[in-house]
């Protein structure tokens, strides 16, 4: 398998990541969407080895990383739409547990004086 073949299949298994991941979004699964999104980060850090040091690739190729390039930006931007409801839950929920907590502290070391 040349470099260039080896890195289009690291784009494919990251374009097949991000897949999942955009189910696991829609699904509410996010330990599996952890998981998913931790081994395209390893499978992205490979690929940022292999990718700077290729050497002048042909217009196919370009034209398939383009294409893999733009379904993992368009599953990212999918996978946002299901995450960032969440994340604004959970910032909320924090907020409240943080507010709840240093109320408690005020008022148990108010009690003490």
């Amino acid at each position: 398998m040349s470099a260039y073949e080896q890195i289009l299949d690291t784009y494919g298994s990251i374009a097949v990541k991000s897949g999942q991941m955009l189910d696991a979004a829609k699904n509410s699964d996010w330990v599996r969407l952890i998981a998913l999104e931790q081994d395209c980060r390893a499978l992205a850090a490979t690929l940022k080895r292999a990718d700077d040091g290729a050497a002048r690739p042909d217009a196919a190729y370009l034209q398939r990383k383009a294409e893999l390039i733009r379904k993992v930006l368009a599953d990212d931007a999918a996978i946002r739409q299901f995450t960032e409801p969440w994340m604004s839950q959970l910032a909320a929920y924090l907020g409240n547990a943080r507010q709840e907590y240093r109320l408690r502290q005020a008022y148990e070391s108010d009690g003490a004086s």
